[in-house]
C-alpha cells in the first residue's frame, strides 16, 4: 500500500501505554489513513497488546506534528517517574522509526536531519542514566535487519568512543557516522539484502558497492567529512584488503576504524539465515584471536573492556 508522503511512521512501544498522547495517531486502511486516536487520548497496554498479536508495529503521525512527537518522546526521556528500562525501550523504538524512514522514504533529506536528534538523544540518556548503556545493548537486535543493525552498531560506537575519550560534538559526529554507515544499502536491491542464504559472486560485488552508493548520497547533503568517512571507509581494515578503497592502516579515519570494529562484532551476533549467531564473550574472543590484525589494537582491546564490562 502507498501512503501519503504527508504522514510519518511511528513505532506502538515509543507510545508509552495509559498515559495521554500528545499527537494524533493513524492506522492506514484501504488505501487511506483513518484518524484513530486524538491528542489527549489514551493507548491502553491491552490495545497495544492486540496489534502486536495482529502483527501491528507502527502506526502514523502528521508531518505537520513531527515536534510534537519529538517534544513527546524528549519529555519521556526526561520523566522522573518512568524506569531506565521503559525509557530504554522507548529511545530505541522511536530511533528505529526513523532509521526506517530513512531507508525507505523516496526523499533521503528529512531523515538525515533527523539523525543529529536521535543522537542528542542517546548521548542525553547515557548522561542522566548511568545504566543506560546497558539497557540499550539489551535490547539489540537478535536478527540482522538493516535498521537494527544500524542502530546496534551506533550504540557499541558511542559506548568504545566514550570508551577511548571522545566527547562533546565529536562523539555526536562518531554517533552520527555510526548510525548512517549503511546508507548506500538504499541502493542494494532488498532481494540481496534479504537473500536466505550466502551471495553468489555478482550480489556480493553488488553488497560491497554499498559504501560508494552511500558516499553519493551524503555528498548531497551537509554532512561532515568523518561522517561520510564512517560510511565510505568501514569496510576497509588494516591488512590493506578491505573495500572499496584498500586502504592501509594508518589511512583509514579514525572513527570509521571504530565503525569497523563494531559493524563487525554486530554481524557476527546477530541471527542470519544462513548462520547461527555467537554469544558475546565468544564474538569478542573470535575477533581478538582470529581478526586482530585487521582492526586497530588498541580499539580492539577498548571495545573488549567497554563491552565485557557491560
Amino acid at each position: 500500500m502507498s501512503l501519503p508522503t504527508d504522514f510519518f511512521k511511528i513505532r506502538l512501544n515509543s507510545i508509552h501505554p495509559d498515559e495521554p498522547v500528545t499527537f494524533d495517531v493513524y492506522i492506514p486502511l484501504q488505501s487511506r489513513m483513518v484518524h484513530y486516536l486524538r491528542a489527549g487520548d489514551q493507548l491502553t497496554a491491552e490495545k497495544i497488546a492486540s496489534f502486536e498479536r495482529k502483527f501491528v508495529t507502527s502506526v502514523y503521525v502528521h508531518n505537520s506534528q513531527r515536534q510534537v512527537y519529538r517534544d513527546y518522546v524528549y519529555d519521556r526521556m526526561n520523566s522522573s517517574s518512568l524506569p531506565v528500562a521503559e525509557k530504554a525501550v522507548i529511545l530505541r523504538e522511536s530511533s528505529m522509526a526513523m532509521l526506517e524512514e530513512l531507508f525507505e522514504s523516496p526523499e533521503v533529506g528529512p531523515s538525515l536531519k533527523e539523525a543529529g536528534n536521535v543522537i542528542n538523544n542517546f548521548l542525553s540518556f547515557m548522561d542522566q542514566e548511568p545504566e543506560a548503556m546497558g539497557h540499550l545493548i539489551s535490547l539489540s537486535g537478535h536478527d540482522f535487519y538493516t535498521y537494527n543493525h544500524s542502530l546496534d552498531v551506533c550504540i557499541y560506537s558511542i559506548g568504545v568512543a566514550q570508551a577511548v575519550g571522545y566527547e562533546g560534538a565529536e562523539l555526536k559526529e562518531l554517533g552520527e557516522g555510526a548510525l548512517l554507515h549503511d546508507i548506500g544499502k538504499r541502493h542494494v536491491s532488498v532481494d540481496i539484502i534479504c537473500k536466505d542464504g550466502p551471495l553468489d559472486d555478482l550480489e556480493w560485488a553488488q553488497m560491497q558497492k554499498h559504501p560508494e552508493f552511500g558516499l553519493v548520497i551524503l555528498d548531497e547533503h551537509e554532512v561532515s567529512e568523518a561522517i561520510k568517512a564512517c560510511c565510505f571507509e568501514h569496510h576497509e581494515n588494516f591488512l590493506g584488503n578491505g573495500y572499496p578503497q584498500q586502504l592501509d592502516g594508518p589511512e583509514i579515519h579514525p572513527m570509521a576504524r571504530i565503525v569497523a570494529l563494531t559493524d563487525t562484532y554486530d554481524a557476527l551476533t546477530t541471527k542470519r539465515s544462513y548462520n547461527k549467531p555467537m554469544a558475546p564473550k565468544d564474538a569478542l574472543l573470535f575477533m581478538k584471536e582470529k581478526l586482530s590484525t585487521r582492526y586497530d589494537k588498541d580499539l580492539l582491546e577498548a571495545m573488549q573492556q567497554a563491552l565485557f564490562r557491560l
